[in-house]
């Protein structure tokens, strides 16, 4: 114990400052504007929001004056323009009414159509096209399209419109037959029935009769199936549905073109041991073997194929029995030319017409100078110099004039 005390005697411990113990503890001073920061803050935001909402109100009520004595004033968009809109999207859904649209999908039944309407419309395959389809596509009906269609009904389950283009399509074909009536032209036709007074043909996608007595060939209903034939039209009536058309009167047309000389184009219809039958706008004319060539033709096979195009000049026409005689002989430059050259004969076919056409008429005019010269009780005579006329010393000026007549040779 004693050391322990001792231990304890050799400690010092500083004494206590009386003066901490009788004055008050000072902390560090602060600065006084350091309270009034948030103060003076708060009244500056205050004053801030204070002036926008005064410029908000100002802003109110000018826009307030404004609306209440010229409430148009300053806008583009007026209530024609307002009007306008609403034309714009708004439309008569009644059947018949016509509407544009663009295609946005299509399935194996048709296709969906915007029209602006509350719905979408639906364009029905089979009333995609006059013609019949199996799909919209095959008419080039697919999304991003737009068309003029027109309504023809409704669909109950869904309230949305069904549209058609055939419709339209079908007016258009009556307005082009009533002008190809108006412009008396021959059109084609293809034979897709036939009944007991006549057959049916199609032309510009319309059904048209054409009774057997309007019919020019002995050909029956069922030879004629699947044919095109030549045709005109003799009824064109839209609010009836009459279209009644004559082959007869188209054949009359072709045939009244068909002068001897005359170079036409021909498809070749079939081969037969003695010549070959050649579709000359829908005649059929005879292109006899000997008429082929100069040279000898052996095998018709050789030098022609059914399906093959080329230009023949018309020999004769027997109108009363429907006979056309052809010849492709008269048009080659060279003697063979049409078995070697074919394609040479088509190129100068109207040059050596003309030259076949310039023999005939100076044969003719020869063969008539003839007969005057042996017959002066005609009173006309041929001159030496070429000159038809009265059987006078005088002759006149305006007599007819043969020596222009050209050579029946080609000079190089």
């Amino acid at each position: 114990m004693a050391s322990l005390a001792q231990q304890f005697t050799g400690l010092r411990c500083p004494p206590l400052s009386t003066s901490r113990l009788s004055k008050p503890s000072v902390f560090p001073k602060q600065n006084k504007m350091a309270g009034l920061l948030p103060v003076v803050s708060a009244v500056a935001i205050s004053n801030a929001q204070t002036k926008e909402r005064l410029k908000l109100k100002e802003l109110f009520e000018d826009a307030h004056e404004r609306c209440r004595t010229a409430p148009m004033e300053g806008v583009s968009f007026n209530l024609d323009s307002f009007y306008s809109a609403l034309e714009k999207y708004d439309f008569n859904s009644e059947i018949g009414t016509k509407v544009k649209g663009t295609v946005f999908n299509i399935d194996n039944y048709g296709a969906l159509v915007d029209i602006t309407a509350k719905s979408s419309a639906y364009l029905p395959v089979q009333e995609a096209c006059i013609h019949k389809i199996k799909s919209v596509e095959e008419v080039g009906i697919v999304p991003g399209v737009r068309e003029e269609f027109v309504i023809i009904g409704e669909n109950e389950a869904d309230d949305s419109l069904i549209l058609s283009l055939k419709s339209i399509q079908y007016d258009l074909a009556w307005e082009r037959c009533r002008q190809l009536q108006a412009e008396d032209v021959v059109v084609k036709g293809k034979v897709v029935g036939a009944n007991k007074g006549g057959v049916v043909a199609v032309v510009e996608g319309l059904r048209g009769f054409v009774p057997f007595s309007q019919i020019s060939t002995k050909s029956t209903a069922e030879e004629l199936l699947d044919k095109e034939i030549p045709l005109k039209f003799v009824e064109v009536d839209e609010e009836q549905s009459r279209l009644v058309l004559s082959n007869r009167k188209a054949m009359a047309d072709n045939q009244a073109q068909l002068g001897i000389g005359s170079v036409v184009l021909g498809t070749v219809q079939s081969l037969k041991p003695y010549g070959a039958f050649i579709d000359i706008g829908g005649i059929n004319g005879l292109l006899h073997v000997s008429q082929i060539s100069h040279d000898r033709v052996s095998d018709i096979a050789t030098v022609l194929q059914p399906g093959d195009t080329l230009k023949v000049m018309i020999l004769s026409h027997d109108r009363e029995r429907g006979r056309v005689s052809l010849s492709t002989k008269k048009l080659e430059p060279t003697p063979g030319d049409m078995i070697r050259n074919p394609k040479l004969v088509f190129e100068k076919a109207e040059e050596m017409a003309q030259t076949f056409r310039q023999r005939i008429a100076q044969a003719e005019a020869m063969a008539r100078a003839d007969m005057l010269r042996f017959q002066p009780e005609s009173g006309l005579t041929l001159s030496s110099d070429g000159i038809l006329g009265p059987l006078t010393s005088d002759l006149p000026v305006e007599g007819l004039d043969l020596s222009d007549v050209p050579p029946a040779e080609v000079t190089e």
